[in-house]
């Protein structure tokens, strides 16, 4: 069965008159503070039923574990870029509304090993990663996956914002608050237990040979309302019943999850302790009309990464 998706749809503005917004600020550049410090600022400009709504969900997820905001502006847009670093001639409009709604949540981050750290990134199908497990496929879904489930300073918040949209292009989830009364009460008692480890994102390895992280749960926090770190593709059960258990709430997800076709202007806000998120298959055209979203990773704070983070990119090494 799918579960109905029902996240918080709220269709203002939010950022009513894009003309009067310093877009000149660090010179656009998102990677510097001040452009970041320049988001901050026009929090202020949020319409309040948008705050209220982002303030509920920080301190309250909706049971789908996702927060939709639709009808955000996103600004002149130039052809789908080839790949993610290929430099565009786009205004500045939809990294300051991206970066705005970050900084309602905690504080926007990058990851070394994902597009070298970049604060914001472009997300869109390349032709060499097409059947691939990466975020730049298209032909093949990609897998339910906790955002970082391997690393220990994984992101709190998973942001898309989408600037094209494409309608065969579904962006899947399946929350841990709708997948739980599935489950066998045997495999939740096992799934709370450390006997699960995880493999680390092929990118984050630099060539070196991928390793095992440490023996984690799946599951943790409260019997009735857990919290939930899982990875169809990276995640093994540590013996037959661990594995036997992994299996079930595969099934379960792929039972009750539920899918969201993002549209230009739509923003999708995902608690990455309570919703997992994968994509269906779509066609890429590569002729620069193809779905383009742009992400963030949001953090509660800076101060647990600081021995592993310059400025706002973590760059925590792995398989050494």
């Amino acid at each position: 069965m799918n579960a109905p998706f029902n996240p918080t749809h709220i269709q203002p503005s939010i950022i009513q008159n894009t003309e009067s917004m310093d877009f000149a600020a660090a010179a656009c550049d998102f990677q510097n503070e001040s452009f970041i410090d320049n988001a901050h600022a026009h929090i202020a400009q949020l319409p309040e039923a948008v705050r209220q709504a982002i303030a509920d969900f920080h301190k309250k997820p909706h049971k789908s574990g996702a927060l939709l905001i639709k009808g955000l502006p996103v600004g002149q847009l130039p052809d789908t870029p080839a790949t993610p670093t290929t430099p565009t001639a786009k205004d500045c409009t939809s990294e300051l509304t991206l970066l705005t709604i970050a900084k309602t949540l905690g504080e926007p981050i990058g990851y070394e090993p994902e597009l070298g750290g970049r604060i914001i990134q472009n997300i869109l199908p390349t032709k060499t990663a097409s059947t691939r497990q990466v975020s730049t496929s298209s032909k093949v879904s990609l897998m339910f996956h906790t955002e970082a489930a391997f690393h220990p300073h994984r992101p709190a918040y998973l942001l898309l914002l989408c600037l094209k949209g494409d309608p065969a292009a579904s962006t899947t989830l399946a929350s841990i608050r709708e997948v739980l009364p599935l489950l066998s009460s045997a495999a939740v008692e096992t799934l709370f237990q450390a006997r699960f480890r995880t493999a680390v994102d092929e990118s984050y390895l630099h060539g070196r040979e991928n390793i095992l992280g440490e023996p984690v749960p799946v599951l943790s926090g409260e019997l009735d309302c857990p919290s939930m770190v899982f990875d169809a593709d990276l995640m093994v059960g540590m013996d037959d019943a661990a594995q036997s258990a992994l299996a079930e709430l595969s099934r379960a997800v792929a039972a009750c999850h539920t899918s969201v076709c993002l549209e230009s202007g739509d923003l999708l806000i995902v608690d990455n302790a309570v919703a997992v998120h994968g994509r269906s298959p779509f066609t890429p055209r590569f002729d620069g009309t193809d779905r383009w979203l742009q992400r963030t990773f949001v953090v509660a704070d800076l101060t647990a990464s600081a021995k592993e983070r310059v400025g706002r990119v973590i760059s925590t090494e792995f398989g050494l």
